[in-house]
């Protein structure tokens, strides 16, 4: 794909993240879609055939991002026994601090199509995999992710009652499992 092909497309998925987390999933159209990102409604379609095509990509990019930041963190702690689930717990601390709305491009692609939680699904069992073989305590390290995913999917979904002080005695509390193990 050229360049320009390639920056244009970035700028749409972009676009779209971006009105999905401002907006709400349900004010997600390609009309506002190609205005934010500055290009027709055509140059859209050209590159996205349809929403669902665009929802697709949304998660499909958030995914891949998230996994390379995960891979470039884990390679600063390399030789850590427990070097994935660290960086993992890092990783949420971040977002969760950045204190911007959570990656409802998912539940706009799923409201769309159902259908999209199978490659969620499969990315997040191999990441709980690949977590699970990599830790010290292959239990501990399930204990970790679902208390990040629960914490997650509360504040995807709204949900999230914790207080700042809760969730740093959570994530303080993460953190000396993940040292002890």
């Amino acid at each position: 794909m050229s360049g320009r092909r390639s920056k244009t497309r970035q700028k749409i998925l972009e676009a779209a993240a971006e009105i999905s987390r401002e907006s709400g999933p349900g004010n997600l159209s390609l009309d506002a879609v190609a205005a934010r990102a500055g290009v027709s409604k055509g140059g859209l379609l050209y590159h996205f055939p349809s929403k669902t095509a665009l929802l697709k990509a949304v998660v499909e990019t958030f995914v891949a991002s998230f996994d390379e930041e995960l891979a470039r963190r884990q390679e600063t702690k390399a030789g850590r026994a427990d070097a994935m689930l660290e960086a993992y717990l890092e990783l949420f601390v971040e977002d969760h601090d950045c204190r911007r709305p959570p990656p409802s491009g998912l539940l706009a692609a799923l409201s769309q199509d159902p259908d999209f939680l199978a490659p969620v699904r499969r990315h997040n069992r191999a990441l709980l995999d690949r977590m699970r073989q990599t830790a010290s305590d292959p239990a501990m390290a399930l204990v970790v992710y679902l208390s990040i995913q629960g914490m997650r999917g509360m504040n995807l979904l709204g949900l999230d009652v914790m207080s700042d002080e809760e969730f740093t005695e959570a994530v303080d509390k993460l953190k000396a499992i993940v040292a002890g193990a």
